[in-house]
């Protein structure tokens, strides 16, 4: 049984998310408190977190920031419809998907289950190709590792899903649209910023130039290309 915690100040609402979730066969804990959560994280990591962003004692942001340090588990935030800072920031932290509320149950188990397929190692077995390499980049899917002038390079799940799915088409543009449906499992709205924040992520670790790029490009109204020729 897929084991989720969920980090919820709103009673109300953490008690309606555990139950739709409990009734879909996952096992629920509740927290209310950003530092109680990150304490018992220590002694225990759950599958998955629902992580809402504004908390008593320790806020979402941080917790997400903390965590990020030590592991890799899937972080989905919660948000205010009208706070798109705190998706930016979400993200920026290390949370791999953000929803707003009020929150809908068919939407969310939607984002844990493309989540849980992302990020599980049965998924993230060779299919097809399986290592990468540009130059001196090497990205193995298996063992989702990359190197680059060998040096391993850190990546969050969600930065190295982007990474793989560019180097698949390596000289080519993907799109935005392609990408947010492929990641993320719904069609891209054209106010969506979760992509371009992976790639802002990814073009530092790269030490790709961020006032311009030429590792990752942007096309503009296109999207982005990975270079074939700059890894050396």
């Amino acid at each position: 049984m897929i084991r989720i915690a969920l980090v919820e100040d709103d009673k109300e609402l953490a008690e309606w998310i555990s139950d739709y979730l409990l009734a879909k066969n996952y096992q629920v804990s509740i927290y209310h408190d950003g530092q109680q959560a990150l304490d018992a994280f220590n002694f225990a990591l759950p599958d998955l977190i629902i992580l809402d962003g504004m908390l008593p004692s320790m806020d979402g942001l941080e917790v997400c920031k903390q965590l990020r340090r030590r592991s890799a588990v899937p972080i989905i935030m919660l948000t205010a419809r009208d706070e798109e800072i705190d998706e930016i920031l979400g993200l920026e932290m290390g949370a791999d998907d953000y929803l707003t509320k009020p929150v809908r149950g068919r939407v969310l188990e939607t984002r844990i289950k493309a989540l849980l397929r992302r990020t599980s190692p049965g998924h993230s077995q060779p299919v097809g190709q399986n290592t990468l390499s540009l130059g001196m980049l090497e990205i193995c899917k298996s063992s989702r590792s990359v190197n680059l002038k060998g040096e391993a390079v850190n990546l969050s799940s969600n930065e190295f899903d982007v990474l793989w799915l560019l180097a698949e088409q390596a000289g080519e543009i993907v799109s935005r649209e392609s990408l947010t449906q492929r990641l993320r499992g719904f069609e891209y709205d054209g106010f969506d910023r979760t992509i371009d924040l992976r790639i802002s992520r990814l073009r530092k670790k790269l030490h790709d130039d961020a006032s311009n790029p030429f590792k990752i490009k942007t096309i503009w109204g296109k999207g982005y290309l990975l270079a074939t020729e700059v890894w050396q």
